[in-house]
């Protein structure tokens, strides 16, 4: 399994927290963890493996206004795949 098999791209903008009281704190999709988390870069620099249920990714909704979507969420949707 890879991030493209997740609906995820390297360099793409996700937010994580450890805990479900915590502040969401920005970060970039760096890899896939061999223990199925996802390593991210936070904006200091540090690396971080975080479990796919504490992450968000950057979406687009509806009517094209930005928002959170969390990345089990579109794991588990069907995407178009790109041609080119």
């Amino acid at each position: 399994m890879n991030l493209l098999d997740l609906g995820l791209r390297p360099g793409e903008k996700a937010r994580f927290r450890r805990r479900g009281n915590e502040r969401w704190k920005e970060a970039t999709i760096v890899r896939l963890e061999r223990d199925g988390s996802i390593g991210l870069r936070d904006e200091k620099g540090a690396s971080r493996a975080v479990p796919l249920e504490l992450v968000e990714v950057r979406a687009l909704g509806p009517r094209g206004g930005r928002g959170w979507e969390p990345v089990a969420t579109r794991a588990n949707r069907v995407e178009q795949l790109d041609l080119f």
